[in-house]
């Protein structure tokens, strides 16, 4: 049987949200059913005719409304996936946890890490699951390069580094004008921090997922772009359990530069460069050997990864289907919940992924404050 799930915000045309609905629904585990994606009901009501939510009075006022009266009916959404701007997540999840429905959130999960470990103790509690999308950490390939590591096929690591430039903030900073603007800008709505908790957060995941390995502390240097109370720009050394170095770099500063995410893994036998720009495929390079590429969905792969891949090998996937990853394998996990089916070896990025970002930001934005020391996460 499909899982029913609601929406609260990605109306109004936002990118985001038309994102995780398509990302939901891809692998038909899913139907959209209910939700709250705009303040406005006339466009509320309009979002869900586009995006086919079949009994118009499941299309609510308020996300309050909607979780009350989602809880009280026999057919109830299984899950909702929040995707309103981040000053706004902590009360919705909390709420919809509250009265024992399941969460998918977009990242971060909140603002503050105390936040987050209080999300994470009421999904404990009631037995509820939380995804978080974390995009960049949940492409096929990502989980090749884990199995490999895991393997030891590069053998001891001994250096990471990782980077996402964009530049957004300078690019519209110059025309005057950005959608984005409005609240990822504002303290009041983004949090203490913008460029760390935006896509610093995805990098910090990234490695995390790559390599399983747990961050221990940080070494934070940030930037803040024309007297900006918020950071757009942030370098950090890094070190992980055992002593592993890691280094850094997140920018909304960079021109030139889309959504340009690189991770390279360096071990005693070889490394492993992906780039966000070739999605679907990585460099491996053992010692001594010709650099080798590895490709997403071909026989040599191990079943974790091209379990993940939807189409024939040969043909792109790309940040849709890493959307879809995410909630395909969340729906499998509660699927197996509800039903007692098999979920598998699919993951997905949990609460616990989410709170590990917020820790992440908390330390950079301690030791940028404190003169550039070494933090604990």
């Amino acid at each position: 049987m499909k899982l029913t799930f609601g929406m609260i915000g990605g109306g109004n045309g936002a990118f985001i949200g038309d994102v995780h609905r398509r990302g939901a629904t891809m692998d038909n585990l899913a139907v959209l059913t209910a939700g709250c994606f705009t303040r406005s009901m006339e466009k509320n009501l309009k979002t869900a005719e586009e995006w086919g939510v079949a009994d118009s009075s499941r299309v609510y006022a308020t996300w309050q409304e909607m979780a009350e009266c989602e809880s009280a009916r026999e057919d109830g959404i299984d899950f909702v996936s929040i995707v309103t701007p981040t000053d706004t997540h902590y009360e919705i999840a909390k709420c919809f946890l509250s009265h024992g429905i399941h969460v998918v959130c977009d990242k971060p999960i909140c603002t503050s890490a105390a936040e987050g470990e209080e999300l994470a103790r009421i999904a404990k509690e009631k037995g509820l699951l939380f995804g978080v999308t974390y995009t960049y950490a949940s492409y096929a390939v990502i989980r090749q390069a884990r199995e490999m590591i895991a393997h030891g096929e590069i053998g001891e690591i001994i250096k990471i580094e990782a980077e996402y430039p964009q530049d957004w903030v300078i690019v519209s900073t110059v025309a005057e004008s950005s959608d984005q603007a409005l609240w990822r800008l504002d303290p009041k709505r983004a949090g203490p921090s913008a460029c760390a908790a935006d896509i610093g957060t995805h990098l910090e995941a990234l490695i995390a997922r790559m390599t399983g390995l747990k961050l221990e502390k940080v070494l934070a240097r940030l930037t803040h772009y024309h007297g900006s109370p918020l950071d757009h720009d942030m370098e950090a050394m890094l070190q992980y359990e055992g002593g592993i170095p890691g280094r850094l770099w997140a920018s909304q500063l960079a021109c030139g530069s889309d959504c340009a995410v690189k991770i390279r893994v360096f071990g005693e036998k070889g490394s492993i460069t992906w780039r966000h720009t070739a999605p679907m495929q990585f460099e491996f390079a053992p010692i001594g050997m010709p650099v080798q590429t590895i490709v997403a969905n071909r026989a040599y792969n191990y079943a974790a990864c091209t379990e993940q891949c939807r189409l024939p090998a040969g043909h792109p996937e790309g940040f849709y289907e890493a959307f879809g990853n995410v909630y395909r394998a969340f729906c499998k996990h509660l699927s197996a919940q509800k039903y007692g089916t098999d979920a598998g070896t699919f993951s997905y990025p949990t609460i616990e992924d989410g709170i590990a970002g917020l820790r992440f930001v908390d330390a950079c934005l301690a030791s940028d404050k404190n003169g550039n020391v070494w933090t604990a996460v």
